[in-house]
């Protein structure tokens, strides 16, 4: 596998009044051009942490990421981030959130035509041609984030970066962004990096998932390829021993290896309890 994004002994923490606290520790992961890589785990596991690095946004205080040979020091253009929600500028229309971003990137570098073709392009690619001229308190929240994905693609960028951008959709708005990253991304051979707590999202969209350990000192537990070939059909899939094998796989990481104890409240029922006090005090 040839390299294209590397992160080596990746580690952050940061300061608090009783110490510092380790969030990552140790994560190395190798990403092939055009690969798409899953991170799921457990909340509080530290993926956004390792999206934020990525994208520059964070400084790890240990190891570090290198794209295509240089360092990554700082958000750049050849990274682009859809989060969660849109954060789409509601005083201006889908066209021009869109051609924000297409003129910090490619101004000078484009005629002024070639940019508004090239916006155009963008908004095609995710079916918001129709709604060019809306704002975002006009259409509906799958439509905004097909405009956001739009806006990263608008910058063509070598890394996507998602951090849960499905997660506030309804099921029906996120099976059909899910089928059109996956076209988009064929089509245009980005890595795309996705954060997600949906088992069948990992298991649908991804080369590879990387299972993050339980936090403080988070790290990659296990790496899991995922064997299917593409284009991948949701409904196919439901009855694929393959998909399901995959699936039991990373629940098995989720809910036996890595299973979290939610500790009990303090009550006067069990307050004199050794494992409730010692629970409770573990949440602090």
């Amino acid at each position: 596998m040839k390299k294209h994004l590397e992160l080596s002994q990746v580690g952050i923490s940061f300061p608090t009044p009783k110490g510092p606290f380790v969030a990552l520790q140790n994560v190395n992961l190798s990403i092939a051009k055009g690969e798409i890589i899953s991170l799921i785990g457990h909340s509080g596991c530290g993926k956004s942490t390792v999206l934020n690095i990525i994208a520059g946004l964070l400084k790890a205080t240990e190891g570090g990421v290198i794209l295509n040979q240089k360092e990554v020091n700082e958000p750049g253009p050849e990274r682009a981030v859809v989060f969660q929600h849109h954060s789409l500028l509601p005083w201006l229309s889908v066209y021009e959130n869109v051609a924000l971003a297409v003129r910090q990137v490619f101004s000078g570098k484009m005629t002024k035509p070639q940019m508004q073709q090239w916006i155009e392009h963008n908004l095609a690619l995710v079916q918001m041609s129709h709604a060019r001229d809306k704002k975002p308190s006009e259409i509906s929240g799958g439509m905004k984030q097909r405009v956001g994905i739009a806006r990263a693609l608008a910058m063509q960028p070598q890394v996507l970066l998602m951090d849960e951008p499905f997660g506030a959709l309804d099921a029906l708005t996120r099976a059909h962004l899910q089928d059109s990253v996956q076209q988009i991304q064929a089509e245009l051979g980005n890595t795309v990096i996705l954060i997600t707590h949906d088992v069948d999202e990992a298991v649908l969209l991804s080369d590879r998932i990387v299972m993050m350990t339980n936090g403080p000192a988070a790290t990659v537990g296990e790496v899991l390829q995922i064997d299917l070939p593409r284009p991948r059909d949701r409904l196919a899939l439901a009855d694929c021993a393959k998909y399901n094998h995959y699936r039991h796989q990373v629940l098995s990481f989720l809910y036996e290896k890595q299973r979290k104890i939610e500790p009990l409240p303090v009550t006067k029922n069990n307050q004199n309890k050794p494992q409730a006090k010692a629970l409770a005090e573990a949440r602090v």
